[in-house]
């Protein structure tokens, strides 16, 4: 029977004190959906595992990766003062607002890159690449960064390659 919630005394989610698992219809979704667990945050915040464009033919690139925030990264100051602009135009018009005019703008994309990648690789680091005498390349910093920003979307046209 019902309380006089109408919810057969579950409050927030809650009932004696344990999480009940049950389908939720949230305001903007038209499908009644499980509302999302600790565990699966746990899950995502361990990073997903990505394909991403070879080394050299014969040599794969599959690391763990996450999408960082730009801002934590500003608020962390993993984003310089001086990078800022860039990185805002950057992000908020897919690069399409970037100042032309500006004789640093590729030395600035690419810092940005470079910063959002080193933040986007948990395994193998940024660090481990780096330490074994390798770099990214352009097509690999790019595919990163655009991942991070459009998640697996963003790896449709790399996959029909």
């Amino acid at each position: 029977m019902d309380n006089i919630y109408g919810n057969n005394g579950v409050v927030n989610g809650q009932l004696g004190g344990n999480i009940v698992s049950h389908q939720v219809k949230p305001i903007n979704c038209d499908e009644p959906i499980n509302i999302t667990t600790l565990a699966d945050l746990q899950s995502y915040a361990a990073g997903t595992i990505v394909r991403f464009p070879d080394f050299a033919e014969g040599q794969p690139f599959i690391a763990r990766v996450r999408r960082p925030s730009m801002l934590v990264l500003a608020k962390q100051g993993k984003i310089p003062n001086t990078l800022l602009v860039a990185a805002g135009e950057l992000f908020s018009k897919g690069g399409a607002g970037m100042n032309t005019a500006n004789e640093n703008m590729l030395s600035d994309v690419y810092d940005i890159m470079h910063i959002v990648c080193e933040a986007s690789l948990i395994q193998p680091t940024m660090k481990d690449i780096e330490d074994a005498g390798l770099s990214l390349s352009d097509d690999q910093l790019m595919t990163i960064f655009n991942y991070t920003q459009n998640g697996v979307k963003a790896l449709e046209s790399f996959r029909k390659e």
